[in-house]
């Protein structure tokens, strides 16, 4: 049997064939985001290195992840992209190569118990996203088979090189490539195990009974009193609103905003947006995500006037 063996071609030839592609497609309106690392070390922050470290422990894996941290290194992640459920990216090599990395959700019961077990101890999303938790809770999220990270079963990969390993170079720069792009946007973990982050942060706020009645609208002066808090908005301005899942989701369609888009506007992650599409009857909202949502509300009915 005659094996074909691809003629060599350097790195810097390779690239420079890869970057005149990604141009082609960005004037094609394909929003092309490269992992570019600086220097040889791939993540710094605590979100990337745990992801990396992760990789890193499991002997299915310690084979081909060298090669990948070459071509992650070198600039061959020419796009990268973090989905609910799922990573798509476009590696240069001899070729162009598809990778699709499809992970699985978060087990309800896993998700459950880490946040029974983080319960009160995680302060803010700003603390959470940056790292600056106890050694408790870093070792309950990062927990090798209890936490946020997959296993590696939970992993389905498949690039369309000729390499037959179940991971070739091109899926390992990939996974390399997300642990940098955790650096920049830890809150893509979470969206990855279609789990919202705002689950874990303690003094999680819910409309009281008395007011969260069915029929029952909140009086637009009454949302700070309500909250307990002080809303540097003028709410007297804004409409009032029974936010359920069914009007999120035609409020995002009626402004045109994709699940990411929509949620960037709140401040919140895509899978928070999912769940509460998901979600029958009232949902129970954060005050200023209550606020942020009142105010595009404003602007959905400011569109429809004539």
């Amino acid at each position: 049997m005659a094996y074909y063996w691809r003629p060599y071609v350097p790195v810097a030839r390779r690239r420079a064939k890869a970057l005149r592609k990604m141009q082609q497609l960005r004037k094609k309106g394909k929003n092309i985001q490269p992992v570019e690392i600086e220097g040889r070390t791939i993540a710094r922050s605590f979100w990337g290195k745990a992801w990396c470290e992760h990789l890193e422990s499991f002997s299915d894996f310690e084979n081909r992840l060298p090669r990948g941290r070459t071509y992650a290194r070198n600039g061959s992640v020419c796009h990268l992209t973090v989905e609910t459920g799922q990573i798509k990216a476009i590696v240069s090599g001899s070729e162009l190569y598809n990778v699709k990395i499809k992970i699985k959700p978060l087990k309800a019961p896993i998700w459950k118990a880490i946040k029974s077990r983080c319960s009160g101890q995680i302060g803010s999303m700003l603390e959470l996203l940056q790292g600056q938790l106890s050694d408790h809770v870093m070792s309950i999220v990062t927990d090798r088979t209890k936490g946020l990270l997959p296993l590696p079963g939970q992993i389905e990969m498949r690039c369309n090189c000729p390499d037959w390993a179940g991971m070739c170079k091109h899926i390992a720069a990939v996974l390399y490539g997300v642990g940098n792009r955790l650096d920049s946007r830890p809150e893509l973990l979470f969206t990855l195990r279609n789990v919202d982050a705002n689950e874990l942060i303690a003094g999680d706020i819910s409309l009281p009974d008395s007011v969260a009645g069915a029929g029952k609208t909140i009086a637009d002066d009454r949302i700070a009193d309500i909250f307990g808090v002080d809303i540097d908005v003028e709410t007297s301005e804004l409409p009032r609103i029974r936010p359920t899942g069914k009007s999120v989701a035609r409020m995002r369609s009626q402004l045109k905003l994709s699940v990411s888009e929509f949620a960037k506007r709140l401040k919140v992650t895509p899978a928070s947006i999912y769940r509460w599409e998901r979600t029958s009857g009232r949902l129970k909202l954060r005050p200023h995500t209550f606020i942020a949502l009142a105010r595009l509300h404003q602007q959905v009915r400011a569109n429809a006037t004539p």
